[in-house]
């Protein structure tokens, strides 16, 4: 199983809908549609789609993998307005990082919810107190 994060804590899984694999997705599609993007993944592929797309979720498989980052900006700055999330190895320090380069929320293990509790992530919550570069140039 696993838990969601969001600036209001954890919470369970709320998405019913299958998600399909970034290079399987097909050329038209009825009903809600999520994406699973790699890391490793090219979403320039989605440029002309990020309109169709409910939900996209970027997997970090370390959480010394900041690949997913860039690929939640790339998201963004291509006109994906819909749900972001996270999956994977995304620790609670990072969560304030995720929100900022736009990630909406952040799926976690149960074993990764047990070691870093609910508190940790929501101390993160008010994530633009913590954009320590918006600080510096005042």
């Amino acid at each position: 199983m696993s838990v969601i994060v969001t600036d209001s804590g954890f919470a369970a899984e709320d998405w019913a809908a299958d998600f399909i694999a970034l290079g399987e997705l097909p050329a038209e599609h009825d009903g809600a549609l999520a994406v699973d993007v790699p890391s490793d993944g090219d979403v320039s592929a989605l440029k002309d789609r990020v309109g169709e797309i409910d939900l996209i979720r970027i997997d970090f498989p370390s959480f010394s993998d900041g690949r997913g980052f860039t690929l939640a900006g790339q998201l963004r700055r291509m006109g994906y307005q819909g749900r972001l999330r996270a999956r994977g190895h995304v620790i609670a320090d990072q969560y304030a990082m995720a929100r900022r380069m736009g990630i909406d929320e952040v799926e976690i293990s149960d074993d990764l919810a047990a070691r870093q509790p609910e508190d940790q992530w929501t101390f993160r919550a008010d994530w633009t107190a913590f954009h320590h570069q918006a600080r510096l140039r005042g």
